[in-house]
C-alpha cells in the first residue's frame, strides 16, 4: 500500500491523514500547531487529489525503434564527447529547460508540455520494450527484437473497449499501421485498431473501403447487405471462452457499414477541407498530414489515435539521420500542439511522443559502419506529454550526468500507462475476466504520475 493521501468525500480527510494529523498534533502539544498541520494536510490532499476532468482523448506518436533521449529531450552538454554527441542544447521559453538544437519550434512552446526524463524498465529489445510501453505489462516470456506480441491489451484497445466514438466511428485508429503490440489480446478483435494505411498527403487521398464503389448506390448497397445476411447461415459461437472468427468478421462488416453510410463519419477523413495554410503548417509530408488527420479524428470524438512513426533505431549515423529528420518532426509536432490549443482542444486531448526505450549514453560504431550511432537502452528514456490538464513547462525526473539512469523520481511504464488511463477516464486499477476465466488487471501498479495530473 502506497503511503499517499487518498481521495476523500464530503470534505473529510482519509483515515491515514487523520492518523498522521492526530500523532502530529499530540506531538506538537498546541492548538495552533494542530491548525498548521490541518493546513498542511489540506495542501497535501489537494496535490494528491487533482480536480476531476472530463475524459480526454489521446494522440499517441509512437516513435518506433527507440528515440535517443540525449539528442532530443535530455541533452548532456557536460558529458565527455563520446557521450554528449555532436548536437548542442538550446534554451526553451521556460527558464532552466533545454532541448536539442534541432527542436527549435518545440523549444518555443515548452510551456505547453511536460518532459518526463526518468521512465525506465528492463526490456531492451524492440518487441519486449514495445509491449511494455504500449500496455503497461511486461512480456510474460522472452521476446525477440522483431516480434509482434500481444500478451495484454494495448492502451488503444482498452480505450475502444471502455469508451465509444460517435457517428459509427471506431474508438481506436492506427496510422499507417498497427504497432507491434497495439492489439486487443483477450478483449477481442472488435477492439483492434482501425488502420488507415493510405497517405493523407497524397493528391487523391481516399480511405479504402470507406466509400461506395462507383455505380453502386445506397439502395443497392443495403440490398446486398441484406442478401449477405440471408446467405450467411453459419452458426455463431456464444461461448465467451471461445474466440469465434465469424463473430469477429461480423463486427468488421458492421463497422464498415456504419462508416460507409454515416456522413459524419466520412467527414472526419475529408482532410482536403482543411485550409492550405493549416495543411502547410503541419508539413506537406505523410507524417505531418497524419498528425492533422489525427486531430480531425479526435475532434470527431475518437478517443485514441496512434501515429506509428517508424525509423528511430539509429545504431549508425545517428547525427546525419537526425539532422534530416528532427526539423520536420519538430515542426509537425509543434504545429499539432499549437493547433489543438488554438481550437480549445488541447484541454481535452493528450499529445504524447515516445518509443520503446532510449539509446545508449556512449556512442559506438558497428562493424562495417563508418559513422557512430547509439544502441538500445531501456534504463533511461524521455517522453513528451502535453494536454488534458497536464501542467506544461516542467521536467519530471532526471538522469545522471551521463544519461545512464534516473537519479531523481524514477518512474515505471506502469506509472506512465496509468497516467494515460486516468486521463482517458479509465480506472487503471480495473480488472477484467479473460475468456479463460482468469482475472487480469489493466496495470499492476495503478499509480499515475502526480506531476502530470494537474
Amino acid at each position: 500500500m502506497h503511503d499517499t493521501l487518498k481521495p476523500c468525500t464530503g470534505g473529510a480527510f482519509g483515515r491515514r491523514t487523520w492518523l498522521k494529523l492526530g500523532i502530529g498534533g499530540l506531538a506538537g502539544g498546541s492548538f495552533p500547531g494542530l491548525l498548521g498541520l490541518v493546513q498542511q494536510a489540506r495542501a497535501a490532499d489537494a496535490a494528491a487529489n487533482p480536480r476531476r476532468r472530463s475524459p480526454a482523448n489521446c494522440i499517441l506518436i509512437w516513435m518506433d525503434g527507440g528515440p535517443t533521449h540525449i539528442e532530443m529531450f535530455d541533452p548532456k552538454p557536460d558529458a565527455p564527447a563520446e557521450m554528449r554527441g555532436e548536437f548542442v542544447p538550446i534554451s526553451t521559453n521556460v527558464p532552466g529547460i533545454q532541448v536539442c538544437e534541432h527542436l527549435p519550434r518545440l523549444a518555443k512552446i515548452a510551456d505547453k508540455y511536460a518532459i518526463i526524463r526518468s521512465v525506465h524498465h528492463n526490456q531492451g529489445n524492440h518487441g519486449a520494450g514495445n509491449h511494455y510501453m504500449m500496455t503497461g505489462a511486461p512480456p510474460r516470456i522472452p521476446v525477440g527484437c522483431g516480434a509482434y506480441v500481444s500478451f495484454h491489451p494495448s492502451m488503444g484497445s482498452v480505450a475502444a473497449h471502455e469508451r465509444s466514438a460517435p457517428h459509427g466511428l471506431p474508438g481506436y485508429f492506427s496510422l499507417p499501421g498497427m504497432t507491434r503490440s497495439g492489439g486487443p489480446n483477450f478483449l477481442g478483435a472488435a477492439y483492434a485498431p482501425f488502420v488507415v494505411s493510405d497517405d493523407p498527403n497524397g493528391k487523391d487521398f481516399r480511405v479504402r473501403d470507406l466509400a461506395l464503389p462507383r455505380g453502386l448506390d445506397e439502395t443497392r448497397f443495403l440490398a446486398r447487405r441484406d442478401l449477405r445476411s440471408l446467405v450467411d447461415t453459419l452458426p455463431r459461437i456464444d461461448d465467451p471462452a471461445a474466440a469465434d472468427p465469424v463473430k469477429a468478421l461480423d463486427g468488421y462488416y458492421e463497422q464498415g457499414y456504419r462508416l460507409v453510410m454515416t456522413p459524419e463519419a466520412q467527414k472526419a477523413f475529408q482532410i482536403e477541407q482543411e485550409p492550405d495554410a493549416v495543411r502547410d503548417a503541419y508539413g506537406r509530408d505523410p507524417f505531418g498530414q497524419r498528425l492533422l488527420l489525427a486531430r480531425r479524428l479526435v475532434e470527431a470524438g475518437v478517443p485514441f489515435v496512434t501515429i506509428n512513426d517508424g525509423g528511430w533505431d539509429h545504431h549508425a549515423d545517428i547525427f546525419g539521420a537526425l539532422r534530416k529528420r528532427l526539423p520536420g518532426w519538430d515542426n509537425s509536432v509543434a504545429a499539432l500542439i499549437e493547433d489543438l490549443d488554438t481550437r480549445g482542444l488541447l484541454e481535452d486531448t493528450m499529445v504524447i511522443a515516445l518509443g520503446e526505450f532510449g539509446r545508449t549514453p556512449k556512442l559506438s560504431t558497428l562493424p562495417g559502419q563508418s559513422k557512430a550511432g547509439r544502441d538500445h537502452w531501456s534504463s533511461a528514456m524521455s517522453i513528451l506529454f502535453a494536454g488534458a490538464g497536464t501542467p506544461g513547462g516542467q521536467v519530471i525526473g532526471a538522469t545522471d550526468r551521463l544519461g545512464h539512469a534516473p537519479v531523481d523520481r524514477p518512474l515505471s511504464p506502469e506509472n506512465f500507462v496509468s497516467t494515460v488511463y486516468t486521463k482517458l477516464g479509465i480506472d487503471p486499477g480495473k480488472h477484467f475476466i479473460t475468456p479463460a476465466g482468469r482475472p487480469a488487471f489493466l496495470v499492476s501498479d495503478p499509480t499515475p504520475i502526480r506531476e502530470l495530473m494537474g
